[in-house]
């Protein structure tokens, strides 16, 4: 099947004059660091025009990057999917058995947000607050029943991503309740930052043997690979398509590694008002931010 889409890599990013729009980065090479040529102000793109990120299409022209934000925004997403313990790494280090299915749960459009921007923490949930590097599903056109086989014809292509979590939310019964709740201790605004492109599947094929980092103000705490999922991008695709549509523009967040703050030793490093997140991913890029701690 043709590709989903004309680009191969794609940004949203505010123009010189002030506009926002998408372009594919002019970069060399398979695994292009497009967040440090952003940053040293040496990022160009070919301009892309369309009414959606899946639409867009070359218009002959070039243009430099001010500023570089996440590829995609609450109304590009109508519903974000996200896979609970699927590295085996993460899934032992919290002590729950290797599951036989994928464990869902669920983020809305707006907890996507743009890398290098703050991700806002509201007062209930800085006490234990995580980060979770992953590799993001972007789906291009709507699916159902799909199979193993052709689960890559929908997918527009890959992100990295942070999936911000509140542990306390998630895991203490006087606040998530009688069993671990993934939703809403996952759910504020901005909690699932996105950078710094979309790639797609004509570059990174399934998404599998991309090495992953988490870094926090420099420390490496995850090092992984893609290729330690549990489940992978084809399985997650196939399994979570049947007898549901998954909608053009819809996220799968597919899972983190171990090496979470939850889970460090001897005692849990969460992270503080100020403490800045990088995560990145193999042939896509990073993905950074700063916990801004509101009022």
């Amino acid at each position: 099947m043709a590709p989903l889409t004309s680009w191969k890599r794609l940004i949203r990013y505010v123009s010189k004059d002030g506009s926002i729009k998408y372009g594919e980065p002019i970069v060399s090479g398979d695994k292009p660091d497009i967040d440090a040529l952003a940053q040293s102000g040496k990022l160009n793109v070919k301009v892309l025009e369309g009414p959606s990120p899946f639409e867009a299409k070359e218009t002959g022209e070039e243009d430099e990057v001010k500023t570089l934000l996440g590829p995609l925004t609450a109304k590009d997403v109508p519903i974000v999917r996200c896979i609970g313990l699927n590295y085996k790494t993460h899934i032992l280090e919290t002590g729950f058995d290797l599951p036989k299915n994928p464990t869902l749960f669920t983020k809305p459009g707006p907890a996507v947000g743009n890398t290098r921007s703050p991700v806002p923490i509201p007062p209930l949930g800085q006490p234990k607050l995580d980060y979770e590097g992953e590799l993001t599903v972007v789906i291009g056109k709507d699916a159902k029943n799909i199979s193993k086989e052709n689960a890559l014809d929908y997918v527009a292509g890959y992100c990295t991503s942070n999936d911000v979590s509140c542990r306390d939310w998630q895991m203490e019964k006087d606040k998530a309740g009688m069993m671990p709740q993934f939703t809403f201790s996952k759910s504020f605004d901005n909690y699932l930052p996105l950078g710094p492109a979309i790639v797609s599947p004509q570059v990174l094929g399934d998404g599998s043997g991309l090495r992953l980092t988490t870094k926090v103000n420099g420390e490496l705490r995850q090092d992984s690979n893609t290729s330690e999922l549990w489940f992978g991008v084809r399985d997650l695709v196939a399994f979570l398509s049947q007898g549901q549509t998954l909608q053009r523009g819809s996220l799968i967040v597919t899972g983190t590694p171990g090496g979470v703050g939850l889970a460090m030793k001897p005692t849990p490093k969460f992270l503080k008002d100020g403490d800045e997140v990088e995560v990145e991913i193999e042939g896509i890029g990073k993905c950074v931010n700063v916990m801004e701690f509101e009022k």
